[in-house]
């Protein structure tokens, strides 16, 4: 793995431990400062992401000259936006298909992740562009890009993304829904793998976030209502089992 990459992948690890020591520093000054403490979280989620994009976008400065992106010999443009449209129907059937399976196997539905993070656009708007853009921006480069890329280079597609997938659902520490997680790194590594351009996991990735805090807040009282009448079917049918 080139030495870039590994920069990459601390600053990636620094930026996701930053807040143990900035967030803490952030509540004191908001609080001397009379400014709302509800506001240090999501501030620091973007100035510590910001800053972690635009450092790895320094250091990737090179790859993303124009003329070396198409030598690597992947699709054409065309191809690419098509395969990022396509891509985000395969990463929102790879969800639904990954949470049948988790309900089968018992798992509750709802994720504590995206609640935390409405409660966080709900106290700060702007955050939104780091949960939609940023994030998955981030992430696309660190999982796929670094990670599964540098697997491929020695296994197969399916152990690659397999093991680079189980990673990536790791790292958004929610165990009970690793399968989703997983479901969705997969998709996306097959897309990455397909085109040969980051770009097009990116757009799906940022496309499904983007509508997964989109629908979650604008239908919120409907979804919590199906996530109980689901609840309670679950429930129903395990009495009998």
């Amino acid at each position: 793995m080139k030495k870039e990459y590994w920069i990459i992948i601390i600053v990636y690890i620094a930026m996701q431990l930053s807040s143990l020591v900035g967030l803490p520093i952030m509540l004191f000054s908001f609080k001397s400062f009379g400014i709302s403490q509800s506001l240090a979280v999501p501030v620091w989620l973007i100035a510590s992401f910001s800053i972690a994009l635009l450092i790895i976008l320094f250091i990737l400065r090179k790859e993303m000259n124009t003329q070396s992106f198409e030598k690597r010999g992947g699709s054409s443009v065309g191809e690419s936006v098509i395969w990022a449209i396509i891509g985000v129907f395969l990463a929102y059937f790879a969800q639904i298909f990954a949470a049948m399976i988790e309900t089968l196997l018992g798992v509750k539905m709802g994720s504590e992740n995206t609640q935390n993070i409405l409660h966080i656009i709900e106290t700060m708007p702007a955050a939104i562009i780091v949960t939609s853009i940023i994030g998955p921006i981030l992430e696309e480069i660190v999982f796929r890009k670094i990670i599964f890329g540098a697997m491929y280079k020695r296994f197969n597609f399916f152990i690659s993304a397999l093991i680079s997938s189980v990673i990536f659902a790791a790292a958004h520490m929610e165990f009970q829904h690793i399968i989703l997680y997983s479901a969705m790194g997969f998709t996306f590594a097959f897309l990455y793998v397909k085109t040969k351009h980051i770009l097009v996991p990116i757009f799906a990735h940022v496309t499904m976030n983007t509508l997964v805090v989109l629908v979650q807040t604008v239908y919120k009282d409907d979804i919590e209502r199906l996530r109980r009448e689901a609840e309670a079917v679950q429930n129903f049918i395990g009495g009998f089992l």
